[in-house]
């Protein structure tokens, strides 16, 4: 399971209604990098994989790659606004730590 959030979903919507993207979604993926091993990469997409979790919220659907997605397992991906300042955020249960930039993180 992975789930998204209505704050998040409403921004997603909000993004891909300024970019007029009609039939996308939003990929979540882990890549290799960063001072832990490990960052997020988010992005729109148009073109589903056949091996895609699709997780929907209010109409919005995110998509993980079946390699990243035991990575995401579990997670929450949620839209911060406040004095820490304003964007997407994955709460991931599989992290065992993070870098001091908050960048990227261990597994």
């Amino acid at each position: 399971m992975f789930t998204v959030t209505e704050k998040a979903a409403g921004e997603i919507k909000k993004l891909l209604a300024q970019e007029d993207f009609q039939n996308a979604f939003l990929r979540v993926r882990i890549i290799p990098g960063g001072c832990s091993g490990f960052s997020y990469e988010m992005g729109f997409d148009d073109e589903m994989e056949n091996a895609d979790k699709v997780f929907e919220t209010d109409g919005v659907k995110v998509a993980i790659d079946e390699l990243s997605f035991p990575y995401l397992e579990g997670g929450i991906l949620d839209f911060k606004d406040g004095l820490k300042g304003k964007g997407f955020d994955i709460s991931n249960p599989n992290a065992k730590g993070s870098c001091g930039c908050g960048e990227s993180f261990t597994v």
